[in-house]
């Protein structure tokens, strides 16, 4: 599981929780079923905003099904989400993931660097983009302006040095993610809305883009790889300037869409988008603040992490985790790749849980916001 959308149980009222989890699951069991057990591995919180945004363009409720008892739900069967919607997040969700297993191949990056996975990877890589091809081509969405997006990144990135904008590298991220939200409109039979979705799809891009370079920049400059944020000489005042701009942006254009119920979208899209933001710049900034020296070295008796492990084995166990509820529910767990202690999301320590109370006001938006 990853993503940038990691809605806390507390911020969410019990049906729209429920709903959620209905797109989560519905989407791992879309690519279990279309693409076998390891297409799950690509399921991520940010790639059910599709299913979901398909659902809330519909005059009824999105097709369900009952699903088997799984460990994420307590070993409880449940109503998961099903259709084109799910279809279209599989299809995303598999081709995106192609490309980032590609150029962690081209980079060398870890355990990508040696010729035995490096084999395995670019075959496991072809795959997921031909299983989500065809799955896009079975929904009416063509997959290509994806692969051709994630096909100019490199090239736009070699071109960036300091004073260029950040948004330069940004821009094949959000062509992608606006085709994808374009697309539900047509699925859902509202053309109308394609407009509006496309220029919400555009920013959602752009802040995922660039929280991705901030929690990934202290890293990078440890091991020398290239990001966004260094190679623009672009700070933090600016990068969160640019998410928060996009935040309003995104929330200024699901204004323009009609929705049947938005409920669901409304608060991934513009309450948990926030939160996000939020998190990711309170989290570097408690790491790295300007002008402070940094921590020391722990003492020899403090405890320490884990094996580190590559990025294969590490997806492995980050499967294990969240199929026991450790991710949620585990305080701590411990990190999948470098073995740091963590808390699961649904303890206060890692969510934001400020309007926790708010919950008990209904099915709807539960924040007195001006949405």
């Amino acid at each position: 599981m990853f993503g940038i959308l990691r809605p806390c149980r507390h911020r969410l009222s019990p049906t729209l929780r429920t709903s959620w989890m209905a797109h989560l699951c519905g989407l791992c069991l879309a690519l279990r079923d279309d693409h076998g057990h390891l297409a799950r591995t690509v399921t991520n919180y940010d790639g059910l905003v599709v299913s979901a945004l398909v659902e809330a363009q519909s005059p009824t409720v999105g097709t369900r099904r009952v699903a088997g008892p799984c460990p994420l739900r307590g070993m409880r069967s449940a109503p998961v989400a099903d259709g084109s919607g799910a279809r279209l997040a599989a299809a995303v969700s598999l081709v995106l993931a192609s490309a980032k297993v590609r150029d962690h191949v081209d980079d060398g990056d870890g355990a990508f660097g040696k010729a035995p996975v490096a084999g395995v990877a670019r075959k496991v890589a072809t795959r997921w983009a031909r299983q989500g091809a065809a799955t896009g081509e079975r929904i009416g969405f063509s997959t290509a302006v994806l692969l051709d997006a994630v096909g100019r990144q490199g090239e736009l990135e070699s071109g960036l040095a300091t004073g260029s904008s950040v948004l330069v590298a940004t821009e094949p991220t959000e062509t992608a993610t606006a085709a994808a939200f374009a697309h539900t409109a047509v699925l859902a039979g509202r053309p109308g809305n394609a407009a509006a979705l496309g220029e919400a799809g555009r920013l959602f891009g752009r802040v995922a883009h660039l929280l991705d370079a901030v929690e990934d920049i202290d890293a990078d400059a440890e091991s020398g790889a290239w990001n966004p944020l260094a190679a623009t000489g672009t700070d933090m005042v600016e990068a969160r300037r640019l998410c928060d701009d996009a935040v309003l942006g995104v929330k200024l254009a699901l204004r323009e869409a009609d929705f049947a119920d938005q409920g669901l979208v409304h608060a991934l899209l513009v309450h948990e988008l926030d939160a996000a933001v939020n998190r990711t710049f309170g989290h570097q900034h408690s790491h790295q603040t300007p002008g402070h020296a940094p921590p020391p070295n722990p003492p020899k008796d403090a405890p320490r992490w884990g094996k580190k492990r590559s990025t294969l084995p590490g997806c492995g166990v980050a499967m294990v985790l969240c199929c026991t509820c450790q991710y949620c529910c585990a305080d701590p767990y411990r990190d999948p790749w470098t073995g740091e202690p963590k808390s699961g999301w649904c303890h206060s320590s890692n969510c934001d849980c400020s309007c926790c109370d708010c919950c008990s006001c209904g099915d709807g938006c539960c924040c007195d916001c001006d949405c």
